[in-house]
């Protein structure tokens, strides 16, 4: 993958794009929340229990939201690859993706919006700010996961690789192939589209978690997706060094391949 993916420009049309997974108390809030600052909302099902399959379908009963079902549930990576598909399909330019259990600060949609406006082939990543809500533990695996990010793209690119608040250009992010289908997904893609030569645009955003009966509910698994994504770091991490060392050279034999050696002279 490299930076001559074309990006559609001829217009900029967003959508939001919000996976679900058992958020019934929360996702009907957050869609009539979000249309505010952007009409058109794509809602992914990925294989929610009754009542969030309800939830979400009554969305689409009453022309609140474009709503796809997955048959099983695969994470929030898939459903999101779901998502950028059905949104390419639809005839979006871009998504701004938000979290279905209202963490997100949609005040500061228009912010994100904007910034993808100004820039329409830039990934805009929201870069949290954190209240008193935050569970520690997952703030200080915020923190370890951002350092390896900053290995990974050779830099501090990416302030926050783990929040969900966001907008992808659409062309791109279907065209990059991404391996993580579950909490890893929104680490991955980020690195592997910088690694495609998108900018990044990281905007302040205020984030808050929820309580569980206010329906805060959060489908993190702290051994198996900790697990998850230190493998991720580590395939990542080795693709980062051979891109380092080998990369060079792999560009200079390209162009070598491109420019056939000189007939010798008769």
């Amino acid at each position: 993958m490299t930076a001559s993916v074309e990006i559609a420009t001829r217009g900029f049309r967003p959508c939001a794009l919000i996976p679900t997974y058992d958020n019934p108390k929360t996702i009907r809030a957050v869609v009539e929340s979000v249309r505010r600052f952007v009409p058109d909302v794509v809602v992914v099902d990925d294989g929610s229990a009754a009542e969030g399959r309800d939830a979400v379908a009554a969305l689409g009963r009453d022309g609140l939201a474009h709503v796809h079902h997955r048959d099983a549930n695969g994470g929030k990576g898939a459903a999101v690859k779901t998502g950028f598909r059905v949104a390419a399909e639809l005839g979006f330019t871009h998504a701004l993706q938000v979290d279905a259990d209202g963490q997100h600060d949609l005040e500061d949609a228009p912010t994100l919006l904007a910034a993808a406006r100004e820039d329409p082939e830039a990934l805009v990543l929201g870069a949290p700010i954190y209240d008193e809500s935050a569970p520690k533990g997952r703030l200080v695996g915020r923190r370890i996961t951002q350092w390896w990010t900053n290995r990974e793209t050779g830099g501090r690119v990416i302030d926050d690789p783990m929040c969900g608040f966001r907008v992808y250009p659409l062309a791109l992010a279907n065209a990059v192939r991404v391996r993580a289908d579950r909490m890893d997904f929104d680490i991955e893609v980020a690195v592997r589209m910088v690694w495609a030569g998108a900018r990044v645009k990281n905007v302040p955003t205020r984030v808050k978690y929820l309580p569980a009966e206010a329906g805060g509910v959060s489908h993190f698994r702290m051994f198996e997706d900790n697990v998850r994504i230190s493998w991720m770091h580590t395939r990542l991490y080795n693709i980062a060094l051979w891109r380092r060392v080998f990369g060079p050279v792999v560009r200079m034999l390209r162009r070598l391949r491109g420019s056939p050696w000189p007939r010798p002279s008769r």
